[in-house]
């Protein structure tokens, strides 16, 4: 969704500054498609769609989704057929059973 929207954005010629947000926000989307950086980027993704939800008027509530599921990534980690976990490992939590 970041990718798409970053890129019917640019196609309709915006200004400037405006560019400039939407080539990190497609870079952005971009890194968590192929799960690299994947916490950065899910933080950077939650951040920038807050950021859009509050600041142009409109229907907040894909933004607000966009934020949820970023946040949700930058929690979790990448998953196990990511590069971040062929790079790095795919780390593992073992929760042991408490005995009384």
């Amino acid at each position: 969704m970041l990718v798409f929207h970053g890129v019917t954005a640019l196609q309709n010629g915006p200004s400037s500054e405006s560019a400039i947000l939407h080539v990190v926000t497609t870079g952005v989307g971009l890194l968590l498609l192929v799960g690299l950086w994947t916490p950065i980027a899910g933080a950077l993704a939650a951040a920038f769609a807050l950021w859009h939800a509050f600041s142009r008027p409109g229907d907040p509530w894909s933004c607000v989704l966009l934020a949820t599921l970023g946040a949700g990534l930058a929690l979790l980690g990448p998953g196990g057929w990511s590069l971040d976990a062929r790079l790095f490992g795919w780390k593992r939590i073992d929760i042991r059973d408490r005995e009384n």
